[in-house]
């Protein structure tokens, strides 16, 4: 449907971190897009967290996923990327090889912008990867019950209802600010795609950037909203999708979600392994109407991927639906 449109490619911003941010990325390449992933830097968890700790750069892990679901490097590079020593290598315990690549560069470069741009070259990367800020965020919540936590694996950890969240500096010596690229990147969107992932902790962090948040505020992309399949145990607990899309509202002071992409497929409630992947029993509760009030578009499909006994979407199914969803946009807009 895409080829024959214009003479520049359409162009897709996905917004987000965690583990679902690569598997929509990866089956966005080669479809004649034009991507850019804006990843956030809030994570303090894992090798991520130790090495932000050690040198104070920011957290790769969510970044050097990305890098390696764009990259059309061979197979050997990308796994040698991925690499994460064992647990009996002391030191390099747990550390992914990529992300102490990303550590050295950022640290000689003096920043992790310039230094993802490079790195995305030598790994022949299809599209752009904008950290969503040059320099580590650290992510605040305050909860239900009126009190508040400082760091992202915390924040997980307290298991309690959280009313909202915000990000700041590591020093708190001025207000977090993403660079012009990334502003540029959501101004001159023709789509731009939120999640899935954590809807508190990879998806809001890059929102709550002062600047990112005025953009989307003020961009004329359709802007799409992958809903969770899953509520996840202290972010999310008996959410509907229309509650999710609340969240994001309120915290851009409007409703600014235009599209939504609901999964409709039953999740086998036998299948979950919820020790494994922390999540409580049901799946995200459906909510048309709420949605609808909110000026949402409704997508509703089998988006679902059963697999390592989780739930996961179908990157395939997600991606065709972007497009689908790409190419009715540019019509309205001739």
């Amino acid at each position: 449907m895409l080829d024959a449109l214009h003479t520049h490619q359409p162009r897709i911003v996905v917004i987000g971190g965690g583990t679902g941010l690569p598997v929509i990325l990866k089956n966005l390449r080669n479809r004649h897009v034009d991507i850019t992933a804006i990843v956030t830097v809030a994570d303090d968890g894992g090798s991520s967290g130790i090495l932000r700790n050690y040198i104070n750069v920011v957290p790769p892990g969510d970044i050097r996923n990305v890098m390696v679901a764009l990259s059309e490097m061979p197979e050997l590079y990308l796994d040698l990327f991925q690499y994460r020593f064992r647990s009996s290598d002391q030191f390099f315990a747990g550390h992914a090889l990529g992300n102490l690549i990303i550590a050295a560069l950022s640290e000689m470069k003096g920043g992790i912008f310039d230094s993802v741009q490079i790195l995305s070259d030598m790994l022949k990367v299809d599209g752009h990867i904008y950290p969503a800020a040059n320099e580590p965020l650290e992510l605040n919540a305050e909860f239900s019950d009126g009190t508040t936590m400082s760091g992202e694996s915390e924040i997980t950890a307290a298991g309690k209802l959280i009313k909202r969240v915000w990000v700041e500096t590591t020093d708190d010596s001025h207000k977090p600010e993403a660079v012009h690229q990334v502003i540029d990147a959501i101004m001159n969107a023709d789509q731009i795609v939120l999640g899935p992932g954590s809807l508190f902790t990879s998806i809001l962090p890059n929102l709550m950037i002062e600047n990112v948040g005025e953009a989307l505020r003020q961009t004329s992309a359709d802007i799409v909203y992958i809903c969770n399949i899953m509520t996840q145990k202290g972010e999310t607990e008996n959410f509907t999708e229309a509650d999710h899309v609340r969240v994001l509202n309120r915290h851009l002071g409007m409703n600014f979600i235009n599209t939504v992409l609901v999964n409709i497929k039953e999740v086998p409630a036998e299948y979950i392994d919820h020790q494994k992947w922390n999540e409580v029993s049901q799946p995200v509760k459906h909510d048309f109407a709420g949605l609808r009030a909110m000026g949402c578009r409704v997508i509703s499909a089998d988006f679902l991927e059963l697999k390592d006994r989780g739930a996961f979407h179908n990157g395939q199914e997600v991606a065709d639906e972007l497009i689908n969803l790409l190419g009715r946009s540019l019509d309205d807009h001739k």
